[in-house]
Formats: C-alpha cells, structure tokens, sequence
C-alpha cells in the first residue's frame, strides 16, 4: 500500500487513507470551465454509471459536499411534495434519512429493526401492501453504524413488486460490493467520492435514472440540492452551476483509474473481503467478539463489544493504537458498548496483520490479558 510513512492508517468508515497518486492529483490548479477539466469531470461521472450498469438510460448528477449532502438532494428532488417515504431503519444511517425527510416536510414513515437485524423484508411487503400512499423506500445498503449488510436485491425486489420507487444509500458499498441497477430495479444509488472508491471527501453523487430526472422538475426544496436543474445544466453547458471542488474530482478520477487497475468492483471487494478475513481472526484470537454474525457482516467496517476489563477504556485504548500509526473509530450503537475497526481505503493485509499486533502490544500495556 501506498500511505505515507508519517501518516496512520486510517481504519475507519472515512475519511481514508489513500493512494499517492490520488493526493497528487490534487497538486494542480484548473479552471472549473477549462475545457481540460470538464473533460475530466465528464470521464467521472461516466465511470461511475458504468460500476453500476446504468449506460443509457442513468445519468450521475455529482453535489458538492459530503455524502448527506447527496442524501439530501436525491429526497429532495426525486419525491414530490405530495409523496410519501418509507424510510429502512438498523442504525444511524437510515434514522439520518428519515430526518432528512422531517426537515423537508416530505411525508414518511419508518420501518425499524435493531441495529444487529437485518431489514425485515416481509414487514417490508406488508408494509406496502397496507399503505397505498407510499410512494418511495428509502434503503441503506451497508449500514456503518454495526456493519450490517441489508439484503439489497431482496428489498429491490419487494420494492419493485410494490410498485414503488426505490432510493440507496450506498455510500459504503459503491465500488466494493455488486449493484447493477439494471438487474435490481431502483431509482437512485447515491454515494461520495470517499469510502469504497478511494477518493478525497467533498463530493456526492446521485445516478438515476433520466427519466426519473425529466419527472422531477420543481420538485427540490433547495437551488444548490436541485438534482434536475443540475443535470440539465450539465446536460446542456457541460459545466456546474456553482464552483465545484475540482481538486476533489481529479482526486476521484485518478481514484477510479486505480479502481479499474485492481479489476474493478470484483477487485476492490477481494481486497477488503481479505482485510476483513485477517481482522476478524485476529481480533478473535485476541479475545473479541464480533457484534455480528460473520453471515449478517459486510467487509466494510466491524464492530467489537468493548471488553468486559475494568483495565479497558477506549480512549487509551485508541491512543496507544494511534502512537503505533493506526487510527480507529468509536462506537456509534445506541445499546452496545463498542468500537470499530474499518477494511476499507489503502490498506492490505500487512497493515491489517500489523494493526492486530498493535492491539495485543497495546493491551499488554494496558494490563489486560488474553
């Protein structure tokens, strides 16, 4: 891997550690009309309809900002005034779409599981069934609350049953795991330029479909978050209404040229599945517990029950890991006691094998036996 020696791994659900090459993208200034960088741009978004199958008839409409900021546009735009949300909820993630909706007075209602149970598709059909006035769900792929990853070509496919349109929020599985939107109906896959593809932060991005955006006019609560007045804008200058974080896009492009080079989706995915593998054993033989079942995880991020040693506290627990160069992430459960240690972004199985013996040298130091 390619981090630099004064930098820590970054094994959390993101920021990310990424590639050199990525970074030096960033070194060079461009005009955000030059024609150089609109081609840039227009390779970017191409490429990323491609990882999904969505040549023709999708179009990938980026929005500055973070990966809510996209969240945000794709409600906004892509569920009339007068429609309805079900919003799946098994963590943070999803209660954070469901707020969205609160904020944009856009009528919803949650079906909720707990953040170690997967969607309940059944509850899901029947749900749909007894309430005609739904007319979107609104779905998180892998939930980085727990790790959970929720049965996506199920729910598509109830969704699609039900007549009803569906939204992912596939923010920490695009690039890593299959979604084809062809073979699993749905009408958006929203992500950011972070996460799976090893990108910088500062760009989100909608692919949908464009009929789904023709429909949309006068839909959004908001200029900047307007998905349809930004593709159309695109579609007919090939610019952005608004200064873009081109650093950001170079970054993502030459991110997406090293996706490619590591074969793709398929690729990355061997690559964290592999982390994951090295992770799990190791923090078991540590003495861990995994939150999940190994048949419920996603190879994206894992979440540990804090032990039961009165010798343990996280926070010191995290600054010894990060003065070894590995940086970790807190717990976000609401019931469960509990960190996280992420597979994802420039990391391989050496940073993984020495990041457990980290753990057990920092234990020790800690007092805490196996």
């Amino acid at each position: 891997m390619t981090g630099d020696q004064n930098d820590p791994w970054l094994l959390t659900p993101g920021p990310l550690t990424t590639a050199r090459e990525t970074r030096e993208a960033m070194l060079r200034d461009r005009g955000s009309r030059d024609e150089a960088f609109l081609e840039i741009n227009n390779r970017v978004c191409q490429r990323l309809v491609a990882l999904v199958g969505g040549e023709g008839g999708y179009a990938c409409v980026p929005v500055q900002g973070s990966g809510t900021f996209a969240v945000e546009a794709a409600i906004g735009t892509l569920v009339p005034a007068k429609g309805k949300v079900l919003v799946l909820v098994n963590g943070a993630y999803g209660a954070r779409m469901a707020r969205i909706c609160a904020v944009l007075g856009r009528s919803h209602e949650v079906l909720e599981n707990a953040e170690d149970e997967p969607t309940d598709v059944k509850a899901l059909e029947a749900k749909l069934k007894s309430d005609s006035a739904i007319t979107h769900v609104a779905a998180v792929h892998c939930e980085t609350t727990s790790g959970i990853l929720n049965p996506l070509e199920d729910i598509a496919r109830a969704v699609a049953k039900g007549g009803r349109r569906l939204l992912i929020d596939a923010m920490s599985s695009f690039g890593a795991l299959p979604l084809d939107v062809k073979a699993m109906p749905c009408e958006a896959v929203i992500a950011s330029s972070s996460k799976c593809l090893e990108g910088v932060p500062g760009l989100g991005f909608v692919i949908t479909s464009k009929q789904a955006l023709r429909e949309s006019a006068g839909n959004a609560h908001s200029l900047c978050l307007d998905l349809e007045d930004q593709w159309r804008a695109m579609t007919e200058t090939g610019q952005w209404r608004f200064t873009p974080p081109v650093h950001v896009i170079a970054a993502l492009d030459a991110a997406i040229a090293q996706h490619a080079e590591e074969g793709g989706v398929a690729g990355r995915g061997a690559r964290y599945a592999e982390n994951h593998r090295i992770l799990v054993e190791g923090m078991r033989e540590l003495g861990f517990e995994t939150l999940l079942p190994d048949t419920m995880q996603a190879p994206i991020i894992v979440t540990f029950h804090t032990p039961q040693d009165s010798n343990f506290q996280f926070t010191p627990f995290y600054d010894r890991l990060r003065d070894r160069g590995y940086v970790i992430y807190p717990g976000k459960l609401t019931k469960v006691d509990s960190f996280r240690i992420g597979c994802i972004g420039q990391v391989g199985s050496e940073e993984i094998h020495g990041l457990i013996g980290a753990v057990g040298a920092s234990l020790k130091e800690m007092g805490i036996s196996h």
